[in-house]
C-alpha cells in the first residue's frame, strides 16, 4: 500500500511538473533556473548525509554516491545553461549604432 502512494505521488509530481515547465515563458526561465539551481544545492547537501550513513548495506551508500553525483551534474549544467542565457542578453562590442 505504502509503495502503491509512493509510486503515485512520483507519477503526480512527473506531470505537475511537466504542465508547470511548458507554461512558462521564456523570459521567466532564467529566474526559475537560477531557484531550481539552489533546490538542485539542498538536493546535493541530503544526498552526502545519504551517502555518509554507516548502516552496513552496500545499497544505501551506491545510492546515495549515485544521487551525490547526478543532484552535481544538474547544479552545474543549470548555471551552465542559466550563464548562456543571460549572457544572450550582454550588448555586443564593436556593434555600430545607428
Amino acid at each position: 500500500m505504502e509503495l502503491t502512494l509512493l509510486f503515485f505521488v512520483f507519477v503526480l509530481a512527473i506531470f505537475l511538473g511537466f504542465e508547470l515547465i511548458v507554461k512558462v515563458p521564456s523570459q521567466l526561465h532564467t529566474p526559475l533556473m537560477s531557484g531550481s539551481n539552489a533546490i538542485s544545492g539542498i538536493t546535493i547537501v541530503a544526498a552526502i548525509i545519504a551517502a555518509g550513513v554507516d548502516d552496513g548495506h552496500l545499497v544505501t551508500s551506491v545510492l546515495g554516491f549515485l544521487a551525490v553525483t547526478l543532484a552535481t551534474v544538474n547544479v552545474v549544467g543549470g548555471y551552465m545553461v542559466t550563464n548562456r542565457m543571460l549572457g544572450m542578453f550582454k550588448k555586443k562590442d564593436g556593434a555600430s549604432k545607428s
